[in-house]
């Protein structure tokens, strides 16, 4: 959709912002908060409150409820997105540099291709898909090799694999919601998945016994702040400025974040977190990203529309 020539521009930048820099920034967020509370838990009390606050919105305007067979779907997604994608992130970065975390789950539309050329048959692998893939793998090899003289150490191996069973989890998601029985708002969609997500994670975390480790009055408060800044501005702002723009500009402007997203990450992890960011880190950063931009600007045979919610930490 073309952008509205009676808009006020700084709405458009200010929305492209909050999409590029803070959701970027979460993942830092993230690492700070897992410091301090176990992971799912933590995880839990940042899409719980989001998830309600956006479902209790959405029926204050007048939006119809989700059904008994769309709450079930979006039970079946908040377990694959919430739980193997966010709940894989959360635990990996106790381990994992942040930026680095970033840059492993831009590797999901890798998983998405691979998932459509198997799965769908909605893509074919031609040339440049495939080379695509082996550059993007490549990134990942330059991260986790033990053997390459890049300087630097290479990032947990446990952690690594957690964050690609994390974005195989997201892509596997998203191949099927297109086949779900969602609500129609995109909004009360993403409410539903994020509210059913954060249950199950606070199911998972106290089936795990995490809840033994919490004691409200010795954590900090950054790591206060942390959560607060994950809910109120990486959930409920970052969401609806995502929203707005794909009412008012292009999706493939919009999708743009999934390029800048990682590199901000690694650069606020760099400078806030004093995170390492050498040549190993900007090489495997650099096939990555270019990975993500080949593979995303291959046009699919037969595009469907996914209602899941979207790949934003």
């Amino acid at each position: 959709m073309e952008s509205h020539p009676h808009r006020p521009r700084w709405k458009t930048l200010l929305a492209f912002f909050i999409i590029y820099f803070v959701w970027g920034s979460t993942f830092i967020f993230i690492r700070i908060g897992v410091r301090e509370l176990p992971p799912l838990l933590f995880a839990a009390l940042r899409f719980f409150p989001a998830g309600l606050i956006l479902y209790a919105w959405m029926i204050a305007h007048g939006e119809r409820s989700p059904n008994a067979r769309q709450w079930l779907s979006a039970t079946i997604l908040a377990l694959l997105i919430f739980v193997g994608d966010y709940g894989l992130l959360f635990w990996a970065e106790q381990r994992v540099p942040s930026g680095i975390a970033a840059v492993m789950l831009a590797t999901i539309p890798a998983f998405m291709a691979l998932s459509e050329i198997a799965i769908l048959g909605t893509q074919r692998l031609t040339l440049r898909l495939a080379l695509a893939l082996l550059i993007g793998l490549a990134g990942v090899l330059v991260l986790v090799s033990r053997s390459l003289n890049l300087g630097g150490a290479p990032i947990d191996r446990t952690g690594a694999i957690a964050l690609i069973l994390a974005s195989l989890s997201w892509s596997i998601a998203s191949i099927l919601s297109r086949r779900m029985h969602l609500p129609p708002s995109k909004v009360m969609s993403a409410a539903a998945q994020m509210l059913a997500g954060g249950v199950l994670l606070c199911l998972i975390s106290g089936a795990l016994g995490e809840f033994r480790s919490l004691h409200p009055a010795q954590i900090s408060g950054g790591t206060w702040f942390a959560l607060v800044y994950l809910i109120v501005f990486g959930s409920l702002i970052g969401f609806t400025a995502y929203v707005w723009l794909l009412h008012h500009e292009s999706p493939t402007k919009v999708g743009t974040y999934a390029y800048v997203n990682p590199v901000v990450a690694v650069l606020v992890g760099y400078f806030l977190g004093g995170e390492p960011l050498g040549a190993r880190t900007i090489l495997g950063t650099a096939f990555v990203l270019v990975s993500v931009l080949v593979i995303t600007t291959t046009p699919s045979r037969k595009p469907v529309p996914s209602l899941a919610v979207e790949d934003a930490t």
